[in-house]
């Protein structure tokens, strides 16, 4: 008994290990396969039988994501994105305004639609204009990864942790947003600011050349019915219809087509994102089962407490696993506290470099382009961002 219990802890151990770092030393695993690996392992020990493991997974979030991952895929092939940032950029030709209008423009673009989503396709596309301009990168860079955090805060589609709250809670969309859109605005005022007193020479607004973000081919037919359905369906979280339903009814309609191939679809989804969420139910479900979460209950006893609970573990294990693991602790009906939740694991992802995984796709597409953004360069900006919204959230909410 004393041995079967040593293994159980040291694979969950283990487990949550890998996923905050990512990997696992010497092995070929990234986080998705980390947690499936785990979740089996703990599943032939007998900590929960396959039916356990199969009822803790939650349907509606995974159905919610996938058909959300489907949007994301219509609207990128159909161009949206590219025109999105045409149109932002096409307000105005100074450093200044670039910041501005990349900042405002991603962060409000990525509150309705998937960060990461938004951090893959912005990133060439601003490294190609900034150096067709001149223009030194890395701020515009990090206003990309800022904003694209904490654009993704105002709703419940914003990102994959909202996506799980919004399954959890029961807040409407038109609540969620009500409260936190504002904490959305202000904090990309505050990232604005910090840019300006980090990098001088963004603050000049001499017109740069004629600005460009190369071919603007937009599939017409492809991007006025996504379009449709799209306005259609955030007009549906709007009025209130369930989230998972809404999301897959769109998604179904999109996938209706003469004019794309529907694997093309397909190799959009990120199946890695949607196995890993799979596999974290089912640690979630150990770690309840095993009553792991004694310690999170003694530590939390207010507001404060909990904000800064979910701050820390969010930048040990991610802000997904955290989220699953503190949402048991959420006083019942008490919707403070999943807006603390939401706003904090999402917020939390901009101290560090590795804090979440737009940042990720952001260094990494930059590094395929040959710019380096260091891990230092981003805490510069991101500890004293991550603090001032942080401290907002928590006033305005609490």
């Amino acid at each position: 008994m004393i041995f079967l219990q040593f293994g159980i802890y040291s694979i969950l151990g283990l487990t949550y290990l890998g996923l905050a770092l990512g990997y696992i030393p010497g092995l070929r695993m990234n986080r998705a396969t980390i947690a499936l690996v785990g979740s089996a392992f703990l599943i032939a020990l007998g900590v929960l039988n396959l039916q356990e493991a199969w009822q803790a997974i939650d349907a509606n979030t995974i159905v919610f994501l996938l058909s959300m991952m489907v949007v994301n895929a219509n609207l990128s092939y159909a161009g949206f994105f590219r025109r999105s940032l045409s149109v932002i950029l096409s307000i105005t030709r100074s450093p200044l305004g670039l910041l501005i209008a990349l900042t405002f423009g991603s962060g409000i673009l990525s509150a309705f639609f998937l960060n990461d989503t938004l951090a893959l396709v912005f990133t060439p596309l601003t490294l190609s204009l900034t150096q067709a301009l001149g223009l030194n990168p890395i701020p515009y860079l990090l206003a990309i990864a800022g904003a694209t955090n904490i654009g993704s805060v105002a709703t419940l589609s914003g990102n994959p942790q909202n996506i799980l709250i919004g399954s959890f809670s029961g807040i409407s969309y038109l609540d969620f947003l009500r409260v936190l859109a504002p904490v959305t605005l202000v904090g990309l005022v505050i990232q604005v600011i910090l840019l300006l007193l980090l990098y001088p020479d963004v603050r000049s607004v001499k017109p740069c050349q004629q600005v460009t973000v190369g071919n603007q081919r937009i599939f017409k037919p492809l991007f006025k019915k996504t379009l449709v359905i799209t306005i259609g369906l955030l007009i549906a979280f709007t009025v209130g219809l369930p989230l998972g339903e809404s999301a897959l009814v769109a998604a179904s309609l999109l996938l209706i087509t003469r004019r794309i191939k529907p694997q093309r679809i397909l190799q959009k989804i990120d199946w890695n994102l949607l196995v890993m969420f799979s596999g974290l139910f089912i640690l979630t479900r150990v770690t309840q089962k095993l009553n792991l979460l004694q310690p999170f209950t003694h530590a939390i006893n207010s507001a404060a407490s909990f904000l800064g609970v979910t701050v820390v573990l969010s930048n040990l294990i991610s802000n997904v696993p955290a989220v699953l693991l503190l949402h048991p602790l959420v006083p019942p009906g008490d919707s403070k506290y999943w807006l603390l939740l939401a706003a904090g694991s999402t917020l939390a992802g901009n101290l560090t470099l590795f804090g979440s995984v737009a940042n990720l796709i952001v260094v990494e597409a930059a590094a395929d382009l040959g710019y380096k953004l260091t891990f230092w360069e981003h805490l510069r900006f991101g500890a004293p961002l991550t603090v001032c919204t942080l401290v907002l959230v928590y006033l305005w909410v609490h």
